[in-house]
């Protein structure tokens, strides 16, 4: 299938439109590394606040195809750096960002005044998506 059903959308909104923990894979030239990340879902994309010196942004930038997986559901996508969380051109996402993530953002993890506290939004490529004995599949257009 190579399109994205609406019922489809919804079930992601549904699901990932939140703060909702989820699995990150990303491949290095020091090789692969996956870890937990919480994210949020929107229009096709997962956004993650991180830090733009970690090792899991290193390896986007050395090989931007990466991988998620979490709660019946798997992707593949692009990732890349929006740049500082509280730039100007962040200000709508940063603010939508702070809502959904609003029970833990605040908590000392995260250093707002550092311009490396970055948005990395991980474009959706390939998904596949089961929701009560259905599967959802949008492959590489």
């Amino acid at each position: 299938m190579n399109h994205w059903p609406q019922e489809a959308e919804t079930i992601m909104e549904e699901r990932f439109g939140k703060d909702s923990v989820i699995a990150l894979a990303t491949q290095g030239t020091n090789g692969p590394g996956v870890r937990y990340v919480n994210a949020y879902y929107q229009d096709g994309c997962f956004y993650i606040i991180t830090y733009r010196l970690s090792r899991k942004m290193e390896q986007i930038r050395q090989a931007p195809r990466v991988a998620l997986c979490g709660d019946w559901f798997t992707g593949e996508g692009t990732g890349e750096s929006l740049g500082w969380f509280c730039s100007q051109e962040n200000q709508d996402l940063a603010a939508t960002l702070r809502q959904v993530f609003s029970q833990w953002i605040d908590n000392g993890h995260n250093d707002f005044t550092d311009r490396n506290t970055i948005i990395l939004r991980v474009r959706l490529t390939h998904w596949l998506l089961l929701s009560h004995g259905r599967r959802f599949e949008k492959t590489a257009e």
